[in-house]
């Protein structure tokens, strides 16, 4: 469990290793020696460090700003991602889901939180590590209940979190968004189950996630994305970019039992 520190401290500077300790709102001291600051906190009256007592510092910022606390987001999803290439989903389904709007109006604060908070739940450190309890793990109800605090604690705009939550909670292909924001992202993380990024996330599941044993479990789920997600896509511009994803996934699915000549995945 995160918790959210302050202190007064004005002189950190991104890649400085400091040693103090930390009261939390509780009361509660923490010591941290040796930590690294993820992110350029600048010069200012007061310093915000979300702290993990399992790792340290994983977030600095300063101020109430917009910049400040879209930033201090993207440094704790950075921090938390584990394994390490879960990070790379969130920066490419926020572009991604930006372009389909395709020119209409959205609440961008609210589009890039629940897009880059919304697999909180997935990661090692979130997620359990039993295995029984994984197989029954609600990922989507642990990011909507960490997600509330988390950007209280950032300085996020509260009375636009009630609407986050709600787009990480329709973010599902089976969902029904009821906002603008919870299209665009559903409809972009349809997308980035298609195409090449599709097959790369797929497959790199393959003997690291208990659901994809041999590669064949990789080419199954692949198979039903292309037969299924498709038509599940609501928007015309997310159709439109769906169309060379889908032919190359095709491609590659036909191309993969050609080479296995009948053989066994």
């Amino acid at each position: 469990m995160n918790e959210i520190f302050r202190t007064s401290t004005r002189w950190l500077r991104l890649g400085q290793f400091v040693k103090f300790c930390l009261v939390g709102g509780s009361g509660v001291v923490v010591h941290l020696t040796s930590f690294h600051l993820l992110a350029n906190s600048g010069i200012g009256p007061e310093i915000h460090l979300a702290v993990s007592r399992e790792s340290g510092v994983i977030a600095a910022y300063s101020g109430m700003n917009k910049s400040s606390y879209l930033q201090a987001i993207a440094d704790y999803i950075r921090a938390n991602a584990r394994p390490p290439d879960k990070f790379s989903h969130q920066p490419r389904l926020y572009q991604l889901a930006k372009r389909l709007a395709d020119g209409r109006p959205f609440d961008d604060d609210v589009l890039f939180a629940a897009v880059w908070m919304h697999d909180l739940g997935v990661f090692i450190g979130h997620r359990p590590e039993d295995p029984t309890a994984l197989a029954g793990w609600d990922n989507i109800a642990y990011a909507m209940s960490e997600t509330p605090g988390l950007l209280r604690s950032f300085g996020f705009p509260m009375g636009k979190i009630p609407a986050v939550v709600e787009v990480i909670r329709t973010h599902l292909p089976s969902s029904k968004p009821t906002s603008f924001e919870g299209a665009l992202m559903r409809d972009a993380d349809i997308l980035e189950q298609l195409g090449a990024v599709g097959i790369l996330r797929t497959v790199s599941k393959v003997g690291r996630d208990t659901r994809f044993i041999r590669f064949g479990d990789a080419l199954t789920v692949l198979r039903r994305n292309l037969e299924q997600l498709p038509a599940r896509l609501q928007l015309a511009s997310a159709r439109r970019l769906a169309e060379p994803r889908i032919q190359l996934l095709k491609a590659f699915l036909e191309a993969a039992e050609v080479e296995a000549g009948g053989t066994e995945w």
